[in-house]
């Protein structure tokens, strides 16, 4: 079950001048707080489109919005910041209209495996030439199929968006309501057109033979299935970016606040892949120099009503550094709270440990009930 919100169909008017986005149509979606799955940083890839003659299929998963040049044309025509295919045609001169069932399709596969919440497709800069509609299907493969293995009859694709008309220069959001851990999708546009960028909010669903195998790991970490549950402050930058894969490479790719005014301070607080025995915390402060956070502390919870405890008193931080601790103890939770002092931010937190039994026997339940 997939509900469009809200709904946007139709051409955008020609680009005029001026700003490109001034007549942008997008929406306040429910669903951005989740993680993105097709997170290039997370691994995620376009591996396969049946046509991309103006505009390559990788296009769609760019970090940032889609650039738009008015007088930038190569020898196929107008370059597109997105993927783009070119007009289909009928077999004939009696029948020149492509068929109802006519489609240019892109396979992606997903950075990490996950429960999708909700999907953007974006035809950010597509005024006259997007898809009239657009479909999305998953499919949960093992392993690093091809795309010969994933186009092969035997692969399952479960529906996540229903053939659906969409508009040109808007973000076109999409729900999701299925329960079920997919590595891959299979995005349609219909008949033919150009997609700008393409977003897929969900949860991870980690392997939990992989991280049985792994032992000890970074427990919060996105790709093993850590994500952020709320934070003071999102002013500069997301909190998910604490977590991603990899050091920072510059310094809007970690977690800044505003400049507080008050006696407060700022924090994010982590749900953890289950519940975990933690054995030493990393804070990198990667790129931010004269705006890094001045002192950190860390907080384990086990369960939602569990009591706070401090497993890493309020401690100094130095700009650009990766700060590593290793605990006294192993301390078990399920989720984990960083205050910084005053304000300011981090570019990654690593929590290194491993699933208690508890734990292990939890995911692994989850992991089949979402059919892995």
């Amino acid at each position: 079950m997939t509900v469009s919100i809200p709904s946007f169909t139709g051409d955008a008017d020609p680009f005029g001048g001026g700003d490109p986005y001034a007549d942008y149509r997008t929406a306040d979606f429910p669903f951005v707080h989740y993680a993105d799955l097709a997170d290039r940083r997370l691994g995620a890839a376009v591996i396969a489109a049946n046509d991309e003659f103006f505009a390559e299929r990788e296009n769609m998963l760019k970090p940032g919005p889609a650039e738009f040049d008015p007088e930038r044309f190569g020898h196929k025509g107008k370059i597109m910041d997105g993927w783009e295919t070119r007009r289909r045609r009928g077999v004939s001169a009696a029948r020149p209209h492509p068929t109802e069932d006519d489609h240019d399709w892109a396979l992606v596969r997903l950075g990490a495996p996950g429960v999708v919440r909700g999907i953007v497709v974006d035809t950010a800069h597509f005024r006259g030439n997007y898809p009239q509609a657009v479909s999305v299907e998953a499919a949960s493969v093992p392993g690093s199929p091809s795309p010969e293995d994933l186009l092969g009859g035997d692969v399952k694709w479960t529906t996540l968006v229903r053939r659906t008309a969409i508009g040109g220069h808007a973000a076109n959001g999409f729900a999701v309501d299925v329960e079920q851990r997919f590595t891959h999708l299979r995005v349609n546009q219909h008949p033919d057109g150009g997609i700008a960028r393409l977003r897929v909010y969900g949860e991870v669903a980690p392997d939990p033979a992989w991280l049985a195998a792994l032992g000890t790991f970074d427990v919060v970490a996105l790709e093993n299935g850590g994500q952020v549950e709320d934070a003071s402050d999102r002013f500069y930058s997301p909190a998910t970016n604490t977590i991603q894969p990899g050091r920072s490479r510059q310094m809007d790719d970690g977690w800044e606040t505003r400049r507080r005014r008050d006696k407060g301070n700022d924090w994010i607080r982590y749900q953890l892949v289950e519940q975990s025995a933690i054995r030493a915390v990393e804070i990198d402060t990667a790129y931010l120099k004269g705006n890094s956070a001045g002192w950190a502390a860390v907080s384990l919870r086990d369960g939602e009503k569990g009591e706070w405890v401090e497993v890493l008193p309020r401690t100094r931080l130095q700009p650009d550094t990766n700060h590593r601790f290793v605990l006294d103890a192993p301390t078990v939770g399920t989720r984990v709270r960083v205050d910084i002092y005053p304000d300011g931010g981090i570019s990654r937190l690593r929590l290194f440990g491993s699933l208690t039994a508890e734990g292990a026997s939890r995911l692994a339940a989850r992991h089949q009930e979402l059919g892995g």
